[in-house]
């Protein structure tokens, strides 16, 4: 099964992009590929730069995503909302295709170094990757980071807990992908 891990951030130290590996790698019997969205930067998205084709790192993306039979993704929350870069790629690639998370069965995660966790990015993921026809199988917002995740994994044992049963639970949807 391949799983597909995504810190929607363009930091290269990203908090997001840690929190999405460690969750992906939590599912058993999978193969893992990290997205860093560092590798997929291109031209601001226009209407005028469409008419021109689409670039190629929009058409990478893509493919990145159809392979994969689950997504878990971290949403980092930029002014109330997704990063630039995260933004960016999705107007491009909804241009390619604009149900193109269709068939995918979806981790959504986020967080941030304060105690909300991300919650708004969240909520707006949530109405974005179902609008794009993905399905969120489950969904969890990390409150204080630096608090809570440490040497590559989760340090508070009740935080563990909640996300490790979110992890069986999206495991559980996914092997209805292998049925």
């Amino acid at each position: 099964m391949n799983i597909l891990a995504i810190g929607a951030s363009a930091s290269k130290n990203s908090i997001n992009k840690q929190l999405a590996t460690y969750v992906a790698n939590s599912i058993e019997n999978t193969t893992v590929t990290v997205l860093d969205l560092n590798d997929f930067e291109m031209p601001l998205y226009t209407i005028d730069r469409q008419e021109n084709g689409f670039p190629k790192e929009a058409e990478a993306f893509l493919a990145e995503i159809k392979k994969a039979d689950g997504i878990v993704i971290s949403l980092a929350e930029h002014n109330l909302n997704f990063s630039t870069a995260f933004k960016n790629i999705l107007d491009w690639v909804s241009r390619i295709e604009m149900t193109f998370l269709e068939g995918k069965k979806l981790f959504v995660l986020s967080t941030s170094p304060g105690g909300y966790g991300g919650a708004n990015v969240m909520e707006i993921g949530l109405k974005y990757f179902g609008f794009a026809k993905g399905e969120v199988v489950t969904s969890y917002s990390l409150p204080s980071f630096q608090d809570n995740f440490a040497d590559n994994k989760i340090t508070n044992p009740e935080i563990k807990a909640i996300v490790d049963q979110k992890v069986n639970e999206f495991n559980t949807a996914l092997q209805t992908v292998l049925a």
